[in-house]
């Protein structure tokens, strides 16, 4: 983990550089006061020299601009042509621009060629550079070979401009001071052309004009010229003896793979490399699947155990078990609170990806300062000590040979543990869950018989000094940090007050519910911010589906986006039909090359080993991870209950290993909207407060979520886990989800597919079973949608005709999904608006 040093205040440092750039200007007038008289005071304001600057700087930006409009009108009066080639060919005709550059450069100033072209070169560049303009070809070079090789650690084009302008001042700066700053006006100009040229005069000259000594001026100089080497490299200062290290180990043919693994940026710092420790993630040594792999990320977060007795045993030390924290002594008063220690927050790593979908655009994650830290863990308070002593006091009164042997305290609940005597029944404590809930004034209390993993009972109370769980605290925690996966995203807390982190990719579905205030909105944010935080639009792309118009409504254009925010029910079922014709697309390609994954497709794509058929001229490129979220399905399941259904089967059924992933959120759980058919394939299942035991039986089989208090308290029960999770959900503000999405939109701009909503408008063909019936089914289509009222015998007295007829007509309607299945002797669901009447009418003439 990276980790920070602290540097001195920014007000000190700046009377540090005073007093010594004074103590040092005024030792030299000292010494040259022995030699000369003293020189004229300085006049008031700005020199000639910085007035000059200022007037040629407005004159030159003044020409270039009027250039500049100029040339683009023309170009843009010829036409976009320019504007069509792709990314890779303007890049090689910048390389190729700038060697054609330097051979012409070569050719006026190294051979000396005599034409008005290479003279007028000549003339720039001795003019410019002076006594180093042998070494433009060079960086010319250099530069086309970056740009055309190493376009990724190139950077953008404004970095490279301050980079090599900083060098350059830096460079000539110093060559134009060592010789004595020659004027312009010294032998007609030629002592500046024999030094740093105009650039190196200007630079020294301002200089020179502001400190009068070359004892400030050169380090100033050479910190310049630093400074525009480490841009156009790329390298930061922390990461200098990196650097060194790497370029020792080429020189000597050392290869260090053990550093790769332990560096936390790679030993290169490379993209490649990232995304190995990202792929290998879900791996064992060997490079197989882990067995028994879950989607809960493991890391070094340990929970904070307070043991001991009772808050009035005034004798005996309470140690604190856990990670950093030490014993603390329990006294029968209100003692202070005491906090546990929070882990190391330190800065998400700081990455730049280079994206596939837009050429050369270099795409940076938001900054780590954009989520606030929470409210600071306390392993121990007087309150849930107070507890303690609560608890003990109902075991003594109902003579149970129980102990209350200490307590993890979580930012929302507390679980205390309870051990029994020798020869005492669970039930014994269970049948006590009232007469507790009296004791701690609580009815939102949880008994868990046994505690899993411990031969204790345990017993969840809430905790009247709620904690704030920040989502920026769980993404720098170290589960989430020491996992790369781009669909890791921040849960929250546990009851024993360590970080839950989860894999989406691994759930590989989640079915979330509860009632209105219980959390639901607030893990749906927390969710789609993570991925925000920590993945690039070429690695996750998402659907989002709000049918209630104001929940997402936040994450509008982000770049992470396929199509727009869907609010419309019947377009988010079409949504999810074209999800199932993207899924079989992706399993084509997976079949045709011989993959089971997607991650090996990807991986074998971005190696360059997968080759398409000879003939073809398809281009091949990773395929993102696809997060399609459902914000409220029962809003889907009222307008098309069959398409939804059907779609949502398929895809939780089959899409794991295409890597599309859905996420369904519903405040209504119950078996109309959450079916048996979604349950048995949505794997994983969160369960924020719900308002009867039977909604918690529908989301997670199991009740608890009916006893939950609320304001992001679930339970979480992943993949293959027979036991839930309780956890506090992290929280982020409105303000921050602002932030992180505006830096997301600045960069780039969404790429939208107009197929995603797109009806289906295909002609189909009549079939057999239509005939040439088509304009009584027209008709009865007419009738049942406007009535809204899917009747047999509805039928047979409109239409005039006989009951099978009637009943064949009503089938081919259930087929074309105007009507729904057959229900008895009730009338049919209509499914058709009559708003959508014409379109139906439209598809079924085949137009």
């Amino acid at each position: 983990m990276a980790s920070r040093t602290s540097s001195p205040p920014r007000s000190a440092s700046k009377r540090s550089s005073r007093s010594s750039g004074g103590q040092a200007r005024s030792q030299s007038r000292s010494r040259s006061s022995k030699r000369q008289p003293a020189p004229p005071p300085l006049p008031a304001g700005p020199g000639p020299v910085v007035r000059g600057l200022r007037a040629v700087g407005v004159a030159i930006a003044a020409v270039w601009m009027g250039i500049a409009r100029t040339i683009g009108a023309i170009l843009r009066s010829i036409g976009g042509a320019a504007r069509d080639l792709e990314p890779e060919h303007r890049r090689d005709g910048v390389g190729l621009g700038l060697i054609g550059a330097g051979v012409v450069v070569i050719a006026a100033v190294w051979w000396q060629v005599e034409s008005p072209v290479t003279d007028g070169v000549r003339e720039a560049v001795i003019a410019s550079v002076g006594l180093l303009g042998w070494s433009v070809p060079l960086a010319l070079f250099v530069i086309a070979w970056r740009t055309m090789r190493h376009p990724d650690e190139n950077g953008p084009v404004g970095r490279q401009v301050i980079g090599w302008t900083s060098l350059a001042g830096g460079v000539l700066g110093i060559v134009s001071i060592s010789h004595g700053i020659p004027k312009p006006s010294d032998e007609g100009g030629a002592a500046v052309r024999e030094a740093g040229g105009a650039i190196g005069y200007f630079v020294s000259q301002l200089l020179d004009d502001l400190f009068r000594t070359p004892y400030v001026t050169v380090p100033l100089l050479v910190l310049l010229a630093f400074f525009g080497l480490l841009v156009i490299t790329g390298t930061p200062v922390y990461r200098i003896p990196d650097r060194l290290r790497a370029g020792r180990d080429l020189l000597l043919g050392r290869r260090h793979d053990d550093e790769a693994e332990l560096d936390p940026e790679g030993a290169d710092g490379s993209k490649a490399s990232r995304r190995k420790r990202r792929k290998d993630g879900g791996t064992a040594p060997d490079g197989t699947d882990k067995p028994y792999d879950t989607a809960l990320v493991d890391g070094p977060d340990e929970p904070t155990v307070v043991t001991g007795g009772g808050a009035d045993d005034d004798t005996s030390e309470v140690p604190v078990t856990a990670a950093g924290v030490t014993a603390a002594s329990s006294t029968g008063k209100d003692s202070d609170d005491h906090p546990g220690e929070m882990p190391p927050m330190t800065p998400l790593p700081a990455r730049a990806e280079q994206l596939a979908l837009s050429g050369d655009v270099v795409y940076t994650l938001p900054p780590n300062e954009m989520l606030r830290e929470g409210t600071p863990h306390k392993a121990r308070t007087s309150a849930s000590d107070s507890v303690v002593t609560r608890l003990t006091g109902v075991l003594e009164e109902f003579k149970v040979d129980a102990e209350v042997t200490g307590y993890t305290r979580g930012p929302t609940v507390t679980r205390y543990e309870i051990e029994l005597g020798q020869g005492v029944k669970v039930e014994k404590i269970t049948a006590l869950a009232k007469n507790i809930s009296y004791a701690v004034a609580s009815n939102e209390v949880r008994i868990l018989s046994p505690i899993p993993g411990k031969s204790a009972i345990g017993i969840e109370i809430p905790n009247t000094d709620k904690e704030t769980v920040s989502l920026g605290d769980v993404l720098r925690s170290g589960k989430a940090r020491g996992d790369h996966h781009p669909m890791v995203v921040g849960l929250g807390k546990d009851v024993e007050g360590g970080f839950v982190v989860a894999n989406m990719a691994k759930m590989p579905h989640l079915l979330v519910a509860g009632a209105t205030g219980s959390g639901k909105s607030s893990f749906i944010n927390s969710m789609i911010s993570s991925i925000l935080m920590r993945a690039t639009p070429d690695e996750v792309r998402m659907i989002l589906v709000d049918p209630k118009r104001v929940e997402l409504t936040a994450y509008e254009g982000i770049p992470h986006l396929i199509t727009q925010i869907i609010t419309n029910p019947k377009k988010a079922a079409e949504a999810l039909q074209w999800v199932v014709r993207e899924m079989d697309l992706r399993y084509d390609d997976l079949a045709n090359f011989g993959f089971r994954h997607i991650d090996d497709f990807n991986k074998a794509v971005r190696a360059g080993s997968v080759t398409v058929p000879p003939g073809s001229e398809r281009e091949l490129a990773p395929y993102p991870y696809l997060l399609v979220v459902v914000d409220e399905l029962a809003d889907l399941m009222m307008v098309a209950p069959r398409d939804v259904e059907d779609a949502i089967v398929r895809i939780t059924q089959l899409a794991r290993a295409a890597g599309i992933h859905l996420v369904l959120a519903t405040q209504r759980p119950s078996v109309d909207v959450v079916t048996g058919l979604i349950k048995a394939n949505v794997p994983s299942r969160l369960a924020f407060a719900t308002s009867s035991l039977a909604d918690s039986r529908v989301i997670l089989d199991q009740p608890g979520a009916e006893k939950l208090v609320g304001g992001g308290d679930g339970l979480f029960l992943p993949m293959g886990a027979n036991k839930s999770l309780r956890m506090q959900g992290a929280w982020i503000t409105e303000n921050e989800i602002h932030d992180v999405v505006a830096h997301c939109k600045d960069q780039l701009k969404p790429i939208y597919r107009d197929d995603v909503t797109a009806p289906q408008t295909q002609k189909r063909e009549l079939d057999d079973e239509i005939g040439d019936d088509l304009d009584l089914v027209l008709q009865a289509v007419e009738l049942v949608v406007n009535t809204q009222f899917g009747s047999t015998s509805m039928l047979q007295r409109k239409l005039r005709v006989g009951f099978a007829k009637a009943g064949r007509l009503m089938d081919i309607l259930e087929s074309r999904g105007v009507v729904g299945p057959s229900e008895g002797s009730k009338a049919r669901d209509v499914l058709i608006k009559p708003d959508d009447l014409d379109e139906v009418l439209a598809t079924l003439r085949g137009e």
